[in-house]
Formats: C-alpha cells, structure tokens, sequence
C-alpha cells in the first residue's frame, strides 16, 4: 500500500484527520498513525463493504485532511461518490486495494462465483457488480449474528468445507487503535459475514458440495428480527 508516502508528499501532517474504514485490515490505519495524523472511522456499505459515501460524508470536520477507501473482497469501492464529498470538502482521496490481492485467476473465480450465486440459498450471496474479481466470496449467514454464524462455520469445517471468518473484529476495537465508536453497519458484518472459498483451482464437484453442505444448514437458520 501506498498510503503513507501518498499522504505526506499530499501535505498530510500530525494531527490532520484522516477518515478510514473500520472494517477489514488496520493497515491503513496503521499507515495513519504511524504518519502523526488521526484517523476517523467511517461506516461502510452493507453491500459492498466498502467505505459509505454518506457516512464518509458524516464525519468530515474542518481537521479533516484525506479520505482513504480500499476496494475490499475484490470489490471496488464507490469511488466516484467518494471523490465527490471529497470534492465537496476539499479532501484528499485515496482508493486503495486490500492487502494482498491477487488479479491471477479471476475470471476461473468469477465462474466459481457465478455457480454459487445461482445454488446457494442457505445464505444471502455477495450483491453483484462490474469488475468484482472475487478475491474472497464472502456470504451472510442469517440468524443471531455472531453465534450462529461461528457455529454454522464449525459445522461446514467438520464437512471439510475450507471457510473462515474474513475479519474478526472492526479496527476501532483493535488493540493500540481502540476507539469509543459504534457503527452499524461494520459491526453487523463482523458478526455475520463468512467467506466460502473459490480459488481457481477449485472443482465442481468441490462446489456442488459447498453448496449442499450451506443448504442444508441455512434451512435451520432465520434471520433474526
């Protein structure tokens, strides 16, 4: 990532704030304190979960200095709204990629992809959009959050189902990082969210499993009110 060289040669200095998403990697928030400044958690889209415009939008202040988003599971984010509220503000904007992403073998991930999206029905699939290069297919379990989604990931692990929780907590609750912040939306896909595997060397016969193994749980699960 280029966060930190990109920042101070912009003019970003100690104590600037800096807005950031709160769900996924702290690298990038990392890179903000390591550079003086603050950063300033934002809320992220419950698609796309990628830094919400309109959130981004919410906490901007006059010490506000930049926006950073990261294009996150092989999705991009909004960049076009994001650069219009910094626009708005006068902010810089970085559009970042997540931490180890990997273009080789997208388009064998977007076949994987795409034979999900039309079978599974145990989980609510990844929302569709242009470009997605499925770097993790990350799935919603339904039921009580956490609880059922940690038990329903035992229970595919026990069937040999390779599938892992893709982030364990947001980054405001991250030691060294630890704010005094609630957002929705972060919070609701740390405790439902679960990423199914769909590396390209992958067979069919390994997904046709995958999917009767969600299935047949999903129809255990209901969402919770």
């Amino acid at each position: 990532m280029r966060t930190v060289g990109t920042l101070k040669s912009a003019g970003v200095r100690a104590g600037d704030e800096v807005v950031v998403p709160a769900y996924g990697s702290a690298e990038v928030t990392r890179a903000v304190v390591e550079l003086g400044a603050v950063p300033v958690f934002a809320d992220v889209d419950g698609d796309s979960y990628c830094l919400d415009p309109a959130a981004v939008s919410d906490v901007v202040t006059s010490q506000t200095a930049a926006v950073v988003a990261v294009n996150r599971f092989g999705r991009r984010a909004d960049a076009g709204w994001i650069r219009e509220v910094g626009q708005r503000h006068g902010l810089l904007v970085l559009v970042e990629d997540e931490p180890g992403a990997d273009p080789e073998g997208a388009e064998l991930r977007r076949t994987h992809a795409a034979y999900l999206d039309s079978r599974l029905n145990g989980v609510g699939t990844p929302t569709p959009a242009a470009g997605h290069t499925y770097e993790q297919y990350v799935v919603r379990v339904p039921g009580n959050g956490r609880p059922d989604r940690d038990a329903f990931a035992r229970t595919l692990r026990a069937k040999g189902v390779a599938c892992r929780v893709p982030v364990l907590a947001p980054v405001y609750r991250m030691p060294g990082l630890r704010r005094d912040v609630f957002l929705p939306q972060t919070e609701r896909a740390v405790d439902e969210t679960l990423a199914l595997p769909v590396h390209a060397g992958m067979s069919r016969r390994e997904l046709h499993k995958m999917v009767g193994a969600c299935n047949a749980l999903g129809g255990l699960l209901q969402p919770a009110f």
